[in-house]
């Protein structure tokens, strides 16, 4: 069962995928912000990471490079955001080494699942 490491500081958001993702057979862990999203991930150690862009204290960005930058560099890392989604964020993200950039008004749960099981290869 592949591990997913929800990080995004909307509780309900959270909640929601977390359903959906643990429906489809994923072990799920969350985070509220960027700082707590580093600390789990290390202990975690996820298969993939559903980050979202702004929170407060680390931003996904910020996120990103620092888990690009050291012993998770090898984490697969979907950014899912509202705010956002300008070609300059989107190649910013992929640039990072994001393997998506996902907006979610314009995804339903559905639709990002689908994503975590196609970077995945499930």
């Amino acid at each position: 069962m592949a591990k997913i490491l929800l990080v995004d500081d909307d509780s309900l958001l959270v909640r929601m995928y977390q359903k959906k993702l643990e429906n489809s057979g994923y072990e799920v862990a969350t985070a509220s912000d960027g700082r707590e999203g580093l600390s789990k991930a290390e202990e975690f150690q996820p298969d993939l990471i559903l980050l979202d862009v702004m929170m407060p204290g680390k931003d996904g960005f910020e996120v990103l490079k620092a888990l690009k930058s050291g012993e998770l560099k090898n984490s697969k890392v979907v950014l899912l955001t509202n705010v956002g989604g300008s070609d300059e964020d989107v190649k910013k993200g992929l640039a990072l080494g994001a393997e998506a950039y996902l907006v979610k008004a314009g995804n339903r749960p559905s639709a990002v699942v689908e994503k975590v099981k196609e970077v995945l290869g499930d």
